[in-house]
């Protein structure tokens, strides 16, 4: 049997959700509550689009030119974002996972982060998935196999679905005071501000998205019973809620403008993180695994 292009599929299901989720990335492919998507989706036999649900890891967002410093080293990692002259998303999204447990409602997939030119560390990642009656839970552990201390972050890069429409018809509701503001040409990280200097990302209060650009991370964020929640919803009231403890100071934000416009704002992209972009230069919220440390965080997905 010929592998899809995604790679193997693992299929979830619990009450009225159901989850595919496939070895390239431990990438979360399908979300359905009740027949209705949760994330913008994509098909088996497809090369995943962009980093539509990858994990990402040793990373989140970017490494700006793809050079940092870290106990006095001085590192150069691969720019896979040349447009933009960036190292992007981490290692793994286009890594084969193997498979620890498979169960019906639960997938444990796992590989090793192995010591190459830019980042001169071994890190076993381990990425659970699983579902119950609240939803999507997704768990990334990180194990320091190495002799020497390593840097770390991680996320995910779910496109969430609120209903009908786009991103346009959709009320978000995002609870952050401070948001990290980017140049307009590269993305690159220039001050964290509060929100009320930049009233167009302000979410705090439910309201619609409408035409609005996002591509930032933001902090500051108001937890309940020590979650922060970032929930969107469609025109009828139904949507679609992360939720995260944390272990996540920092979530970005993008409403998927595209040039391909059959991408182009199909879904919001959601990714709390462990540390903001470019944390391996500024060092910010960075997890620093010594040897044979482990680092874990996760977030939920649950449909309103």
């Amino acid at each position: 049997m010929v592998t899809p292009r995604s790679g193997r599929q693992f299929t979830l299901s619990s009450g009225e959700y159901e989850a595919a989720v496939v070895s390239v990335g431990a990438s979360l492919r399908m979300l359905r509550h009740h027949g209705r998507d949760l994330v913008v989706p994509f098909d088996a036999d497809e090369v995943r689009p962009v980093y539509r649900g990858a994990t990402l890891a040793p990373w989140p967002n970017r490494v700006v030119d793809g050079r940092y410093a870290f106990r006095g080293d001085e590192h150069q990692l691969a720019l896979t974002e040349p447009e933009r002259g960036h190292a992007l998303h981490g290692l793994l999204a286009w890594a084969e996972f193997t498979d620890r447990v498979v169960e019906s409602d639960r997938v444990v997939l796992a590989a090793t982060i192995e010591p190459q030119s830019g980042y001169p560390f071994r890190v076993g990642v381990e990425v659970e998935y699983r579902l119950d009656a609240d939803g999507l839970a997704q768990t990334v552990r990180a194990h320091n196999l190495g002799p020497d201390a390593a840097p770390w972050g991680t996320g995910p890069h779910p496109y969430l679905v609120a209903g009908a429409g786009c991103v346009d018809d959709w009320v978000l509701t995002l609870p952050a005071s401070e948001v990290l503001t980017v140049t307009d040409d590269r993305l690159s990280p220039v001050a964290v501000e509060s929100i009320d200097q930049h009233p167009q990302w302000d979410f705090r209060e439910p309201c619609a998205i409408g035409d609005v650009f996002i591509d930032h991370a933001f902090t500051a964020l108001a937890a309940v019973h020590g979650a922060a929640e970032v929930r969107v919803a469609g025109a009828d009231g139904h949507g679609v809620a992360m939720r995260w403890d944390e272990r996540c100071p920092w979530v970005q934000v993008h409403t998927a403008d595209h040039a391909d416009e059959r991408m182009h704002r199909s879904g919001l992209a959601v990714e709390p993180m462990t540390c903001p972009p470019d944390a391996f230069n500024s060092g910010v919220d960075l997890t620093v695994l010594e040897p044979g440390a482990v680092a874990e965080a996760s977030w939920r997905i649950t449909a309103f």
